[in-house]
């Protein structure tokens, strides 16, 4: 079963997201916890939260996967921002809890200057302080493309992270497909061999969900700017190696693509096409 979708608008609701994404041919989806440049969020209804868990039972949707604002920096050089995403996290992941078991992917964050590993230990002390045995969501640490001072572009740092959370039960990996070739991994010549290294530094069973995109600029370039499926420097077989890889096939694969609803169906029918069941 290849679980696939699309960065869905959440204003209307969980149920409102779950009808968009069964328009789209979509069985899972990602959603901003709140406004993607700021820190607002709007109240959850119990009865829209159960409403969509009952659509997507019945639908088989897989698991979904919730991203954090992009302001929400974990290693800001300024603690009163390092104090707001903590904040952030901490609501964030009692809101997760309307929707159990889902993921929440985040971006490790950029040091400004303070170093890596200064920065590293500020994002495991934040994850630390707000993450609870009871919880039920996956925190999903993104891999990055590498640009400025934003931490998460190596395996290695990936890892650093992890090995610094104490419940690192409740913590994942989401990659990104743009972000892995713009860092310089050839995914589209030697996708083995990038997951045998992932394997070997991070451990594949850490892996739990996929950003699909093509990328605009070759590998290397450290911008990370996405592109449609087949249309930029990955290309379109690359990208179907990638959804049918067997240590990649069963993860939830989420498309941030520059598409409108007509544009990700059309990415969704043709990716269902090339997938071998």
């Amino acid at each position: 079963m290849l679980y696939i979708g699309c960065h869905l608008p959440s204003s209307k609701g969980y149920l409102a997201m779950g009808k968009h994404a069964l328009a789209l041919g979509a069985n899972t989806f990602a959603f901003f916890t709140r406004n993607p440049r700021g820190g607002s969020a709007k109240p959850i209804k119990e009865s829209d939260a159960a409403a969509f868990r009952a659509l997507a039972e019945e639908n088989g949707f897989g698991t979904l996967v919730a991203h954090a604002p992009y302001t929400m920096n974990l290693c800001s050089a300024d603690p009163s921002i390092r104090e707001f995403a903590r904040n952030m996290l901490a609501d964030d992941m009692l809101r997760m809890e309307y929707t159990p078991g889902q993921y929440y992917n985040f971006h490790p964050g950029s040091h400004v200057q303070q170093g890596v590993e200064a920065g590293i230990g500020q994002i495991a002390d934040a994850l630390n302080a707000v993450l609870k045995p009871e919880q039920t969501t996956t925190v999903l640490l993104e891999g990055m493309a590498g640009k400025g001072s934003e931490i998460g572009s190596k395996f290695e740092e990936l890892r650093a992270i992890l090995d610094r959370v104490a419940l690192r039960e409740k913590m994942g990996v989401c990659l990104d497909t743009c972000h892995l070739w713009e860092a310089g991994f050839d995914i589209v010549n030697d996708l083995d061999g990038v997951l045998e290294e992932f394997d070997r530094i991070v451990g594949l069973p850490h892996l739990k969900a996929m950003h699909l995109n093509d990328s605009k600029n070759p590998m290397g370039a450290h911008k990370d700017r996405h592109e449609k499926i087949g249309q930029g420097h990955i290309g379109l077989d690359a990208l179907a190696r990638v959804i049918n890889h067997p240590a990649l096939r069963h993860l939830p694969f989420i498309l941030e693509t520059p598409n409108e609803d007509e544009g990700y169906a059309a990415e969704i029918a043709r990716l269902r096409e090339l997938y071998v069941e």
